[in-house]
């Protein structure tokens, strides 16, 4: 009998899963006019792409997190102590279990009452318990060695990244006239360098989402996951849709800016504040005219405006155009952020911070705050030679 019930409760998921698919790949869904997938089927002329492509994507992605592992250690470390990037020598907080306590269930940090509060259950002043909390929380954060090996990391991706892309799409015609996109949507053969391109991205920004909780966290967390999320179905949506011509020069806009802000923040790490700072007012302009310029007025126009000229509108356009304005929000986002930081290397002369970085509060000899600038995460400007800062 409990055989019988299993077979049946594994007959019923089955069913439930069959229906699931066939509504979630329904072709009204995701292709223009009277197109069914039986249309994109494999043919002599033409090989169509397949949400099987992308499995291979998942072993690539734990292969990318291994390799990362040996990078960051046998090359990004010697590069790290070749350009002089050192460790800074912490404190250890001393244990105190109310203390703890409170910073691990409540706050780490405290308001005025709290600290009062806690003064008095610990028999301490409140300067002491606010020093203690903030050698507490400046033990939870990174050294400047971990951000240098995650910036190394990524710069080689994203050089191989946007050297691939820029392999692939040189003498494609609708790489120089985006209306050639849609010429002949969705019924386009898959090309290799674009299976490749695809796998590469997709399985990066997958170990990303895999490594997030071990990486260096920022202010802007929340608005890293939604952007490596949104970049996921993004490219797994426009492959599966066959949106891929579109997709693969979005991919490449996004790379172009990436390689000059991992590479300001390397040499920022290395302390090389003349040298990052000019790489990061070029990384600004890069940014500003790639996602906030030609994102909108190139990219979103194209799959806005030039695909009626085909087809009638459908869900999966609907779909499609939404995340990109999503991707699009989180640049302006932070091409604010951006702006205000070039704002004040230009025409500031107070030293400046990154806005999204997680400040680490130094202490002298005796244990008093003496600065409250993040080293590790931030570029120094003055009018004197000073330095921008690093985001994304």
């Amino acid at each position: 009998m409990c055989l019988k019930d299993d077979g049946q409760s594994e007959g019923y998921i089955g069913g439930m899963i069959e229906t699931f698919n066939e509504w979630f790949w329904h072709d009204r869904l995701w292709l223009p006019g009277n197109l069914t997938w039986a249309d994109l089927e494999d043919n002599d002329e033409f090989i169509y792409a397949k949400v099987s492509h992308l499995y291979v994507t998942v072993p690539i992605a734990l292969i990318l997190l291994l390799v990362r592992y040996v990078f960051e250690r046998l090359i990004a470390t010697p590069v790290a102590a070749f350009l002089g990037v050192t460790e800074k020598t912490r404190h250890k907080v001393e244990h105190n279990v109310i203390l703890e306590c409170s910073f691990t269930t409540k706050t780490k940090n405290p308001g005025q009452a709290d600290i009062d509060g806690l003064s008095k259950k610990c028999s301490m002043s409140s300067m002491q318990v606010e020093r203690w909390f903030r050698k507490r929380r400046n033990q939870d954060r990174p050294g400047v060695l971990k951000k240098f090996r995650e910036a190394s990391w990524r710069l080689v991706f994203y050089l191989i990244s946007f050297t691939s892309g820029i392999i692939g799409l040189y003498d494609k015609p609708w790489f120089y006239d985006l209306r050639q996109i849609w010429m002949g949507f969705p019924k386009q053969s898959m090309l290799e360098s674009q299976h490749r391109y695809y796998v590469l991205e997709i399985s990066f920004y997958l170990s990303l989402v895999l490594s997030i909780t071990f990486d260096v966290k920022r202010k802007d967390f929340r608005e890293q996951i939604i952007h490596h999320w949104a970049t996921l179905t993004l490219l797994a949506f426009s492959w599966c849709a066959n949106y891929i011509r579109i997709g693969t020069i979005v991919m490449l806009i996004h790379d172009a800016s990436d390689i000059l802000l991992e590479s300001a923040k390397i040499f920022n790490y290395a302390k090389w504040e003349r040298f990052s700072n000019g790489i990061f007012v070029v990384f600004a302009l890069v940014f500003m005219v790639t996602r906030i310029i030609i994102f909108p007025f190139w990219i979103i126009h194209c799959t806005w405006v030039y695909p009626h000229d085909h087809y009638d509108p459908f869900f999966g356009y609907y779909f499609f155009n939404a995340v990109l304005v999503i991707l699009l929000l989180l640049h302006i986002f932070w091409g604010y952020l951006i702006m205000r930081m070039v704002k004040t290397f230009l025409f500031g002369s107070l030293l400046t911070k990154d806005e999204r970085s997680d400040n680490e509060e130094d202490e002298d000899e005796d244990g008093e705050a003496v600065s409250t600038e993040d080293h590790d995460e931030h570029m120094k400007v003055n009018n004197g030679g000073g330095g921008g800062s690093n985001h994304h």
